[in-house]
């Protein structure tokens, strides 16, 4: 009977001692998640910048995204866990991707190229490769206001 007690001692003890790391090394772990997006697409911890996709929060963001032949495409695991980088054709595979770390692949062929996460098959996403640059829709400016005359 008082090797059954001590068994259950050191049984709680441990088990105490485990919850109290768990508990300690979680809160000392604070990342945001779903950081703001930053006004300028910089990267950082705002949204992906040029020729950047963010895997975060079970997803590639952007889910499509349009570059010129021979660009480098940089993908930043900001979730808190492992993602891959798979292409749907085979032409490329990041392996597991820790989180904070990156995979970069240089697309030296025009043409679309749909991949996924091995890991988590519903992540899906595409990048497309085009001969020039991608072009961003110039901005209209304002429709000049018309001074109001009095009386009218």
């Amino acid at each position: 009977m008082k090797k059954l007690i001590e068994i259950k001692n050191r049984f709680f003890i441990t088990s105490l001692i485990i919850a109290i790391f768990i508990i300690t090394n979680s809160c000392s772990k604070s990342k945001d998640m779903n950081p703001a997006p930053s006004a300028n697409g910089s990267g950082g911890t705002g949204g992906p910048a040029t020729n950047e996709v963010f895997i975060q929060s079970m997803a590639f963001n952007p889910t499509t995204i349009t570059v010129a032949v021979n660009s480098t495409v940089t993908w930043t695991n900001k979730d808190a866990i492992t993602h891959t980088v798979t292409s749907d054709s085979g032409t490329f595979d990041s392996g597991n991707v820790a989180p904070g770390s990156t995979f970069t692949y240089t697309f030296t062929t025009i043409g679309t190229f749909a991949y996924h996460c091995n890991i988590h098959p519903t992540m899906v996403a595409t990048v497309v490769v085009s001969a020039t640059a991608p072009t961003t829709m110039p901005t209209m400016p304002a429709t000049p206001s018309t001074p109001s005359t009095p009386g009218y």
